[in-house]
């Protein structure tokens, strides 16, 4: 982290500061009290408060916020204010993580590069990244998420983007937005906190959208499936008439439409397109998200259970379609959370397109009824029982749901029974 010194911080009133010295440095802020030690200021976020004495034995600075959400804010703030570097917004309905994921692989290789842990993207995630800001940095990707109008405006002002990357806009958190336009008017406030000069990089054809990029004073740049021709890991990517040919250790189109996005940002960041081949190797996405794991009887399981909306639904499962060639199709599909009144439509819809797919599914919830399943079971716990007397040798097996739902180790457990299909 930039290096802040210990009266810095008094002076900015947070709440109870403790084990600091005037001309000390801080040069780390951390919530988690077993990764603290000389140097850095823990803060006791939630019931974190429980951990002080233990981060003070560790040797670090404690702080205890009166405001916890204001207390990292404006740490955040103060260390962006010493940073040069450039920092991409990634927002959007479904793909921001491995996005996020995506590009900051494809930067690190040219210019010291961080990016956001996991799903860190919230009022606390966004500015716990900012914080990780080093003197040498050059590109900070920062994933931000939202759940309504606002917030994304919010966590811009700490991150202070020059890139805003929208992955797509769809159906999610409808309960709080309402419709699809008010998803795009709260992601299209990255868009409108960038500087005169910055880049908006967004999907093409999505009119809710457009309203938002009419700044004479921000590029847009506009990406596009089709401009993307992907077979077994292999990309052809088309960027502002250059073809950029990638290796990628995933087989997901819809993950080579992220790479597309993320390769626009890429070169907004003046990055050398030409040497963008060196980062794709080191891709590595967060967890549950399209991992898949062999199965005994040459079947496979995909776990893509980080969380679901009708988007993400749709792709998976033509994901799914494509890689399972003649295996025999199964998903394990939780409920969609936050989808407010057409909520019920949207699971028929999923569920209409798993028939047209010849997907078996199993239902994880009261609303995974409207799917049309096979089985249904009311839990993560009873769908483990079902796929157990449901699933045989050679499946191909998507799990996925919205986060409520608990699906994230089913894969495993899966992975677990289907050793005694081996022959012994």
């Amino acid at each position: 982290m930039i290096p802040l010194r210990f009266e810095e911080i008094a002076d900015l009133g947070l709440g109870r500061l403790d084990g600091g010295a005037p001309g000390a440095l801080v040069t780390g802020v951390k919530a988690d009290s077993r990764e603290v030690g000389p140097g850095d200021l823990f803060v006791a976020l939630n019931t974190g408060v429980r951990y002080v004495d233990e981060a003070a034995a560790r040797g670090a600075a404690t702080l205890v916020p009166d405001d916890q959400e204001a207390a990292l804010a404006a740490l955040a703030e103060l260390v962006r204010s010493r940073s040069d570097a450039q920092v991409v917004a990634v927002v959007g309905s479904t793909g921001k993580t491995s996005t996020k994921d995506i590009l900051g692989a494809l930067c690190a290789p040219h210019v010291p590069t961080i990016w956001s842990d996991r799903s860190l993207n919230n009022e606390l995630g966004v500015p716990l990244t900012v914080l990780r800001l080093e003197p040498d940095t050059k590109v900070l990707v920062a994933e931000m998420g939202m759940r309504g109008l606002g917030q994304i405006a919010e966590l811009c002002t700490v991150a202070r983007p020059s890139v805003a990357l929208v992955t797509s806009i769809g159906p999610e958190h409808l309960e709080l937005l309402g419709s699809v336009e008010r998803v795009a008017a709260a992601n299209a406030e990255a868009v409108a906190s960038l500087p005169a000069g910055g880049t908006a990089v967004v999907p093409a054809g999505v009119p809710e959208l457009e309203q938002h990029l009419r700044r004479d004073d921000v590029e847009v740049r506009r990406f596009d499936p089709s401009d993307v021709d992907f077979e077994d890991g292999h990309g052809r990517f088309r960027i502002g008439g250059r073809t950029v040919e990638l290796d990628l250790p995933f087989t997901h189109r819809h993950q080579a439409v992220n790479t597309l996005a993320a390769l626009h940002a890429y070169a907004a960041l003046g990055l050398p397109l030409e040497d963008v081949a060196v980062g794709a190797g080191s891709i590595e996405l967060s967890p549950w998200r399209g991992e898949e794991v062999p199965l005994p009887g040459g079947g496979f399981v995909i776990n893509d259970a980080y969380n679901a909306n009708p988007d993400s639904m749709r792709a998976a499962l033509l994901h799914l379609a494509e890689r399972a060639g003649d295996r025999r199709r199964v998903a394990i599909l939780g409920e969609m959370a936050e989808l407010g009144e057409s909520s019920l439509a949207f699971h028929r819809a999923v569920g209409e397109l798993a028939t047209e797919l010849d997907v078996a599914v199993i239902g994880v919830g009261e609303q995974s009824r409207a799917y049309g399943p096979a089985l249904h079971a009311v839990d993560a716990e009873q769908a483990v029982e079902a796929a157990r007397g449901f699933l045989r040798p050679g499946d191909a097996v998507l799990v996925k749901a919205s986060r409520a739902v608990g699906l994230e180790g089913i894969a495993e457990e899966i992975s677990n029974f289907a050793e005694a299909w081996s022959p012994s």
